[in-house]
């Protein structure tokens, strides 16, 4: 049997400042948005959270270094490796189009105000 691991054990990227970072944040901020500049979803998911007036910390991956490190946790974490991933007191909502959904449902609304917003 060797030194596989099973199905369930974290792979080692998961162990890293990255990964302690990306928990970090999803932890410490009311919205936690993953983002990369050119991409016309992530500046929607923006510009939903600018409108209803919402303070949101951003991590645009397609500037930094790590930012490929980032996604893997990310992928990993919410099982989808697509950008814009959209956290909400500490839970992962989804993409553009799930978020689009809660705020046009009024859902994210409620969500936001579970964290004080």
């Amino acid at each position: 049997m060797g030194g596989s691991h099973s199905k369930s054990d974290p792979p080692r990227y998961m162990n890293t400042k990255e990964a302690r970072e990306v928990a970090g944040l999803i932890t410490e901020n009311c919205v936690m948005v993953f983002s990369k500049t050119y991409c016309p979803y992530c500046k929607e998911v923006k510009n939903i959270f600018k409108n209803l007036n919402v303070p949101f910390q951003c991590v645009e991956l397609d500037i930094r270094h790590d930012g490929q490190e980032l996604q893997d946790i990310l992928q990993y974490l919410t099982k989808a490796r697509t950008v814009p991933r959209v956290f909400v007191n500490g839970e992962c909502i989804g993409g553009c189009s799930e978020t689009k959904a809660l705020y046009q449902t009024g859902q994210l609304k409620d969500k936001l105000e579970s964290c004080g917003s």
